[in-house]
């Protein structure tokens, strides 16, 4: 009785201590995450304006629903997506498949391809800018010297998003290679061993044995990007401000433009929401896909 009397206090006192260890990290999210999340759901029900506010009920959202530009915005946003997260992928595990070979300087060159991930969005967008200029980039003076004629970039609506998912991929491609190599290096030597007594050649043991094994990190790799490309703002507001013609305007642009430009906090609060459900929405139907396909 005595024994048992012991453990169980120090049980607790073991339980006690590591939730205390854990109390800071939940006093952070707590401040810095959940109560402005719980604040902005709350002043999307405002009209907002840093000076005064009265609540309104549902009605930023009923205006939100008839905005052209909002509505733009979601389709820009979708639109990005498309041109940046399955190209990001496959060419990040091609990388990977080339990184994970025995060639020379490859350490240096793993770092090479990371290195865009962790500079400055802010000079990244500042130096495709320079790149993208329509009189003195060097894209479209190299165009001019094969005689070929000059690309509006970031002034040309045809061109504008496609120039953006263009940087977007180039300082990504590292990380989600990293990620790929990772899961690589992970996988069973004896897999390809076995696929290689069965007769399988390179191309069938990476469709059969790479492919499948990489599923888990394919999957997070997917959601990631997903959720990334629907909080892209940096790069549009750097690169083009949301134009030409709100052709890269996407919802987190929209959001910033209306609270920090327009000053209307309740409304962008709203716009702010809906980018949260829609994330969420998106998120928790690439869960139930990755708990049927990854094992």
């Amino acid at each position: 009785m005595i024994a048992s009397g012991k453990k169980r206090k120090s049980r607790l006192t073991e339980s006690r201590l590591g939730y205390l260890l854990i109390l800071p990290n939940y006093i952070i999210y707590t401040v810095f995450t959940l109560i402005p999340i719980v604040w902005t759901v709350v002043m999307s029900f405002t009209n907002y304006d840093l000076k005064s506010y009265t609540f309104i009920g549902i009605q930023n959202y009923i205006d939100i629903f008839k905005d052209e530009i909002f509505l733009k915005s979601i389709w820009n946003t979708i639109y990005y997506s498309i041109l940046t997260i399955l190209p990001t992928m496959v060419l990040a595990l091609l990388l990977a498949l080339l990184l994970n070979r025995k060639i020379p300087g490859r350490g240096f060159f793993r770092t090479l391809f990371y290195l865009p991930n962790i500079l400055s969005m802010v000079a990244v967008s500042m130096a495709w800018s320079y790149l993208y200029n329509a009189q003195a980039g060097i894209l479209n003076k190299m165009l001019n010297a094969i005689g070929l004629p000059s690309i509006g970039w970031v002034t040309d609506t045809k061109w504008a998003m496609i120039s953006v998912a263009i940087m977007a991929i180039w300082q990504s491609l590292g990380y989600n290679a990293v990620l790929y190599l990772s899961g690589l290096q992970g996988i069973p030597t004896y897999l390809y061993e076995a696929a290689t007594i069965d007769g399988a050649n390179s191309v069938q043991q990476f469709f059969n044995v790479t492919i499948p094994s990489l599923r888990p990190t394919t999957f997070f790799i997917f959601v990631m990007s997903c959720i990334h490309s629907f909080e892209v703002f940096g790069q549009v507001y750097i690169l083009t401000q949301g134009g030409p013609l709100n052709s890269t305007t996407t919802i987190a642009h929209q959001v910033y433009r209306n609270g920090f430009e327009y000053y209307k906090m309740g409304y962008a609060s709203a716009e702010a929401v809906i980018l949260l459900l829609l994330i969420l929405i998106m998120t928790m139907i690439n869960m139930k896909g990755g708990n049927t396909d990854v094992d």
